[in-house]
């Protein structure tokens, strides 16, 4: 069993990083606050802009949000969130120990040498001299898709590839029948690669994203961004230099911005600009940055706050207690082995 052999191995680690959003965080905090052990969460699920796509019609859902966001994060000894935007998000919103961690992409998986006329004859349906746009990613509500057809409407020369699954799929079919549009499904590996390089320009319409792996995926490929002026993709677009950026929902500026890159020359030069700009987001400048820096801060974090659980003072009694009961669960389920039980279990 995966989760035994990884418990056994260190049997208790000096720190405990969770990135995933949902019970899993939940999980990694029970177990971290019992154990007395240094946590850090990763915030990539922006909770409020999902809550207003989701359950909008609930009364107060952006305040349950937040509320969900600040009992758990003010209970960890550090949040790494993605963007300078984020996180001043979620300090204004009573979120402490925040940081950004500027995670990285693959610049060699992601390449202009990937752009392929094969792969362009499909993302256009046998029409690849026509100005190509692409759109990676889920198909859900919060990315906004729906407000790409009417700026195809304005540009009947264009064609837009949609890349992805997810649960607003089949609307979408409904929703682009009729236009210049191609649904490829989910491309993975060099299909993947190739989609990304070989069109003109790549549309994110999304006003949610924390930071916008596939923006600078599409970077990284050559291709110049015209997107949404919200949220974490707001760090990574120089407007004008490497992408275009339009505030969200404006039909009019995202075609104002695309008739630009209809320009081979500026397209070019803006591709390449962008490939400058993806190259300084290694994995190995985020990890060095992780591990020396953000890593040693949220342990301090963490011994200057004496924790003794949930953040609640007065507790050490009672963790005596619940730490032998998780180790006993652990030891009954073959994770770990048995120890004493304590006076006061």
């Amino acid at each position: 069993m995966k989760g035994a052999s990884i418990l056994e191995k260190f049997k208790k680690p000096d720190l405990i990083h969770a990135s995933s959003p949902g019970f899993l965080k939940l999980a990694s905090l029970f177990y971290a606050r019992v154990m007395r052990i240094p946590l850090v969460l990763s915030y990539h699920t922006h909770l409020p802009s999902y809550a207003k796509n989701y359950i909008g019609f609930v009364p107060g859902h952006e305040q349950l949000a937040w509320f969900i966001l600040r009992w758990v994060h003010s209970r960890v000894d550090l949040t790494l969130c993605t963007s300078p935007q984020i996180k001043e998000e979620m300090e204004s919103n009573g979120i402490p120990r925040v940081d950004v961690w500027r995670k990285g992409i693959d610049t060699v998986r992601f390449h202009p040498r990937f752009s392929s006329q094969e792969m362009r004859e499909k993302m256009t349906d046998g029409n690849p001299d026509e100005f190509t746009m692409v759109y990676v990613g889920r198909l859900g509500a919060e990315k906004r898709l729906m407000d790409i057809k009417p700026i195809l409407e304005q540009m009947p020369n264009a064609r837009l590839c949609i890349v992805g699954f997810g649960p607003q799929e089949e609307e979408l079919h409904e929703h682009f029948k009729g236009t210049n549009t191609v649904f490829t499904g989910v491309l993975s590996g060099d299909e993947l690669s190739s989609a990304f390089a070989s069109a003109d320009a790549f549309i994110m319409p999304s006003d949610s994203e924390t930071l916008g792996f596939v923006v600078l995926e599409s970077m990284a490929s050559g291709v110049p961004v015209c997107a949404a002026a919200a949220g974490g993709i707001l760090n990574l677009i120089h407007d004008g230099v490497d992408g275009f950026l339009v505030q969200p929902g404006d039909t009019n500026g995202y075609v104002e911005k695309l008739k630009l890159l209809q320009d081979a020359k500026t397209r070019e030069i803006m591709g390449q600009n962008a490939r400058t700009e993806a190259e300084k987001w290694s994995w190995e400048n985020a990890t060095s940055v992780l591990r020396n820096i953000q890593y040693k801060r949220a342990i301090i974090n963490f011994e200057s706050r004496a924790f003794n659980g949930f953040g609640k003072p007065g507790t050490q009694h009672m963790l005596n207690s619940l730490e032998w009961r998780v180790q006993h669960i652990l030891a009954k389920t073959g994770f770990r082995k048995e120890i004493p039980k304590p006076e006061s279990a």
